[in-house]
């Protein structure tokens, strides 16, 4: 009798975890959050330098190339034999101590510039308000942007629980606002250029647009963290769960995020993407500023600081966890004081970074996209070849497709050095 009641009691809590629920909600808002910061922003104007066709292109291969990419990082972390393995133990237990060690400083490096540059655009945010919105004098560039590191920095040190309901209270908001300024920008939607460009050179607009992609549709920095707690919430569940979480993440983003795009990119003439891109600001201060528009002028900024905010804390999971996992393998030092360590180092590094104010867009181009496509597209699939518990899933289209992204953004990288 006793036997059969916790059989029926196992079969319904399995079912009940099988169904979509609030824990599934938070991930899929807190993942969102991450990935919508200042790549998102500043993607208009990035894509919208090169014209109409690449945005189209690239439209059209985002989705792919978001959900395929995460899920297959998310795989790789839980092929792991210990279930308490972050990135980096599951690196080195695949790769080996010394690649280990390499792909997890990779890591680390695929995510830290993130946070530079979040340091850099909301101090331009801020600031770009105080001027151009308040009428206000610039206010010292090294106290204002010490101020907001300082406030972003500790509302990671209160915990996971502090961390996701800031995500829940930053991306309702955020979704909403980010929404009705799309739908509000289309009346002055202007009819785009649809002549289509030599092929040379529209092929490399889209070949060199690439990591800017990879960088702005990029929750990788928070897939490590995410999929453990997955695992121990879910179990032999935690495979299932994780791809249906991070599927309705990708397409939320893309929904979403594309419709501002397109909104923002057939509001603005090429000419004036350069000039954002010059302002080092991101298109909706730039839409504040030249726009004589109260609405605008006010949830413009508002919504870049509420993404780069969300996304901050998302980047400085995975940053902090990676620097923990890195220091406490190489020297003798508790996890509580590396910690300690990496924080202080982080916090100077980005407040430092946000005071020298350097190009956002080419940060992002030059050195994260093709460093996340490293570790977002290339390693995982590698791992798809050499790591039994993964190799159900050599060969696939998925596994090809997103190889092959991996390396078209990485051979970005190397000419924009040599070119």
């Amino acid at each position: 009798m006793n036997s059969s009641t916790d059989a029926a009691q196992f079969g319904a809590s399995t079912t009940s975890k099988s169904k979509w629920n609030f824990h599934d909600t938070q991930w899929v808002l807190s993942l969102f959050g991450t990935a919508v910061g200042a790549g998102i922003l500043f993607l208009p104007i990035n894509i919208g330098i090169g014209g109409f066709w690449p945005l189209i292109i690239l439209a059209c291969m985002a989705l792919p190339m978001t959900f395929l990419a995460h899920r297959g990082l998310a795989r790789f972390v839980l092929s792991s034999k210990n279930k308490d393995a972050d990135f980096t133990d599951v690196v080195e237990e695949h790769f080996g101590a010394n690649a280990g060690r390499l792909i997890s400083l990779l890591y680390f490096l695929s995510i830290f510039p993130i946070l530079l540059i979040y340091g850099v655009g909301l101090t331009n945010t801020v600031d770009s308000f105080i001027v151009n919105q308040l009428g206000m004098e610039s206010p010292s560039r090294l106290l204002l942007s010490g101020v907001l590191v300082a406030g972003m920095i500790s509302l990671m040190l209160g915990g996971e629980r502090l961390m996701l309901r800031a995500f829940a209270i930053l991306v309702y908001p955020l979704v909403g606002i980010l929404l009705f300024l799309s739908l509000y920008l289309i009346p002055s939607w202007q009819v785009p250029d649809m002549a289509f460009p030599e092929f040379a050179g529209f092929s490399k607009t889209l070949w060199l647009s690439i990591p800017i992609i990879v960088f702005s549709f990029s929750h990788a920095a928070a897939i490590s963290s995410f999929v453990n707690v997955q695992r121990g919430h879910y179990g032999n569940q935690a495979t299932a769960k994780s791809e249906a979480i991070l599927k309705r993440t990708s397409l939320l983003l893309i929904v979403f995020v594309l419709l501002f795009v397109f909104s923002c990119v057939l509001s603005l003439t090429p000419e004036q993407m350069l000039q954002a891109k010059a302002q080092n600001v991101s298109v909706l201060s730039y839409l504040a500023n030249v726009t004589d528009n109260s609405f605008i002028a006010t949830f413009g900024p508002l919504v870049a600081f509420i993404a780069i905010t969300s996304s901050f804390l998302g980047h400085f999971l995975g940053a902090r966890e990676s620097f923990n996992g890195l220091v406490t393998k190489q020297t003798s030092l508790s996890m509580r004081s590396a910690d300690k360590i990496g924080v202080a180092i982080m916090f100077l590094a980005i407040w430092f970074c946000a005071v020298k104010n350097p190009s956002i867009l080419d940060m992002m181009d030059q050195l994260s996209g093709p460093i996340i496509a490293m570790i977002l597209f290339i390693m995982p699939m590698i791992a798809v070849y050499k790591v039994p518990a993964l190799q159900k899933y050599r060969g696939r289209f998925s596994t090809l497709f997103v190889l092959a992204v991996g390396l078209l953004a990485v051979a970005a990288l190397i000419y924009g050095f040599v070119a």
